[in-house]
């Protein structure tokens, strides 16, 4: 209930995430935990650090805005916003990564990231990284539960 009142206050699908690459550094490096807000009226600008995803990706993309277009349509009162991201480490920017869309487009964003806590995240991809460490410490949480007196 906690992860879903947080969505619905912050308005993302994923309200925190995790950093598992190093395309951002030195902004933020592998490990670091991000909070992310995604307004519906605010705009992206260039240098904003988005998360976005793409259809057919299965993991969100945490990278910076290098270019934004506004996109005119008669029948919406505001312009649509498009947008193209790249890591602060990478060489190139995103289009690769978008499976053949050109631009994202804000039903791609999961968010912008508003703060974070270095290297929190780490316990995530521990878990992920070694699935014997997760089943461990279920064991270890399950005996503690059987073996309390309380």
């Amino acid at each position: 209930m906690i992860w879903k009142g947080l969505g619905l206050i912050t308005n993302t699908e994923s309200p925190i995430v995790v950093v598992l690459s190093g395309s951002m550094e030195p902004a933020f490096y592998r490990g670091d935990l991000l909070f992310l807000t995604n307004s519906a009226s605010e705009r992206y600008h260039t240098g904003d650090i988005t998360v976005y995803k793409v259809p057919g990706a299965a993991i969100p993309i945490v990278h910076r805005v290098l270019e934004t277009h506004d996109k005119v349509d008669t029948s919406m009162l505001v312009p649509a916003q498009r947008m193209l991201t790249k890591g602060d480490n990478n060489h190139v920017d995103d289009i690769e990564l978008y499976n053949g869309i050109k631009w994202l487009e804000r039903k791609h964003i999961v968010g912008k990231v508003r703060g974070f806590l270095p290297y929190v995240g780490y316990v995530t991809i521990a878990m992920n990284d070694f699935p014997q460490l997760k089943y461990a410490l279920i064991g270890i949480l399950g005996l503690l539960a059987l073996v309390q007196r309380e």
